[in-house]
């Protein structure tokens, strides 16, 4: 195959490859892609870490991953084309802070959803699997489906998926969707009338919550309208439009999701954090909703100061508006320490 054009290879079960497939689509940028299948996995066997999706770039051989990553490094090759990062700096950060929260809080609800209630359980695993291994007999499929499906339960903890977890968890997905559900519309996005970043991550992981049945369900009774914007946003090719001016107010939808970030993903990142510094494998907090317990991450940690960074580069006008909205959202103390 010609490798003049750019090459994704992903799973449409992945949020990780639906964010950045939507990415490329949005911005017009010539891709192929490609379902990682038992007729290519060999190709992409030696990528390290092996976790979709991979790009290859036009020229190359070689594949590269990380989603976020890979979303920034497509704006330095591609500058100015249908950018996804706002113009205003202040804004841009805004953006990045909620695609990282939906990237590393929105993900459990996504997994919790996938692998905690049977029908989902019996759906995706199948689902997985038809995806997966398009040659496999009906009983190669079934066997391929209960072995994928008691691996990933079986991580579930790990990701602090649990039962104990359930109300904390379950809560943020009803909140996010009841947040999106009073703006985003094909022409209405995060921070204007053209998707950003942020609006990518929280895509992503909506992108497998409304296929598989309980959280389909769900949507559907409780925010069908962002049920569209997650098939509009699918392929956003054709929409054109404006960001929002540095000195606008943020739309209620935004600055709430920023603050439900203040309520649940700073405290989670700061917990992770001090569990990592103290070389603890687990770490537990409490919210309004319940308890909270997981494995420590490192790539938490990289996240936490990351965000840092970001925030401490802004500088002048655009610093002081950010941090007013930090600190109006609970998210600054996290961010500053």
């Amino acid at each position: 195959m010609s490798n003049d054009r750019y090459r994704l290879i992903g799973s449409g079960g992945s949020p990780y490859s639906m964010k950045l497939r939507a990415i490329m689509r949005y911005r017009q940028i010539p891709h192929d892609w490609i379902h990682r299948t038992s007729r290519n996995r060999g190709a992409t066997e030696h990528v390290k870490p092996n976790i979709i999706p991979m790009l290859r770039y036009p020229g190359e051989d070689r594949y590269r991953v990380d989603s976020t990553p890979l979303a920034y490094d497509l704006e330095e090759r591609h500058p100015g084309h249908r950018s996804i990062i706002p113009n205003d700096p202040g804004h841009a950060f805004l953006s990045h802070l909620l695609e990282d929260m939906a990237d590393e809080w929105l993900t459990k609800a996504m997994f919790h959803y996938r692998w905690h209630y049977d029908a989902d359980i019996y759906y995706a695993s199948h689902w997985i699997a038809d995806d997966s291994f398009p040659d496999a007999s009906r009983e190669e499929r079934d066997a391929t489906a209960k072995q994928f499906a008691d691996r990933q339960v079986g991580r579930m903890p790990i990701v602090g998926c649990t039962p104990e977890n359930k109300p904390v968890i379950e809560d943020s997905f009803h909140r996010i969707l009841a947040l999106l559900e009073n703006h985003v519309s094909m022409y209405d996005f995060l921070f204007g009338s053209r998707p950003s970043l942020g609006d990518f991550g929280i895509f992503g992981q909506l992108k497998p919550l409304s296929t598989d049945p309980t959280p389909l369900a769900i949507m559907r009774a409780e925010a069908m309208k962002t049920e569209s914007w997650v098939r509009q946003l699918d392929d956003a090719s054709g929409i054109d439009g404006e960001w929002l001016n540095a000195d606008d107010d943020l739309p209620d939808s935004t600055m709430g999701l920023l603050a439900l970030s203040g309520e649940y993903y700073m405290p989670f990142l700061l917990a992770n954090a001090a569990a990592a510094e103290r070389g603890e494998d687990t770490f537990a907090l409490s919210y309004d909703k319940g308890p909270y317990s997981q494995a420590t991450f490192n790539y938490q940690v990289k996240c936490l100061m990351e965000l840092r960074r970001r925030l401490a580069e802004l500088e002048g006008a655009a610093a002081e508006r950010t941090r007013t909205i930090l600190q109006q959202t609970g998210c600054l103390d996290a961010l500053t320490r």
